[in-house]
C-alpha cells in the first residue's frame, strides 16, 4: 500500500520556523512531482510549493523568500522548511506526490499534519 506520512507540524510564535516532512512509503516505482498544500480553517486547500524530481522548484507568492521546499529522492522524502511564520500560515499542511506503482500513476495525499502560528 502506497502511502505518504507526514510529521513536524506543531506550535509556533510568529517570525518562528518550522520544518515539515513527508516520507512515501510502499511499493513506489517512481515518484515525479510532490507538493505541499495548505489548508486553513474555513477556506480552500491551496498550493504552497511544488517540486519535480530534477529539482525544479514553484511557490506561491505568499511564501516566496520564507518557504524552501527540498526532497531527498533517496529517501522518498519531501521536506517543507517554513521561516518567518505568520499568523496567516496557521493551516493543516497536506503532502501531495504524483508516484507510480505497480503500472499506474496515481496522485496520493497525506493525512495532513497541523501548524498553528501564535502571537
Amino acid at each position: 500500500q502506497v502511502q505518504l506520512v507526514e510529521s513536524g507540524g506543531g506550535l509556533v510564535q510568529t517570525g518562528g520556523s518550522l520544518t515539515l516532512s513527508c516520507t512515501a512509503s510502499g511499493s513506489i516505482r517512481s515518484i515525479s512531482t510532490m507538493r505541499w498544500y495548505s489548508q486553513a480553517p474555513g477556506k480552500q486547500r491551496e498550493l504552497v510549493a511544488s517540486i519535480t524530481n530534477g529539482g525544479s522548484t514553484n511557490y506561491a507568492d505568499s511564501v516566496k523568500g520564507r518557504f524552501t521546499i527540498s526532497r531527498d529522492n533517496a529517501k522518498n522524502t519531501v521536506y517543507l522548511k517554513m521561516n518567518s511564520l505568520k499568523l496567516d500560515d496557521t493551516a493543516i499542511y497536506y503532502c501531495n506526490a504524483d508516484m507510480m506503482s505497480s503500472m499506474m500513476l496515481r496522485n496520493y495525499w497525506g493525512q495532513g499534519t497541523q501548524v498553528t502560528v501564535s502571537s
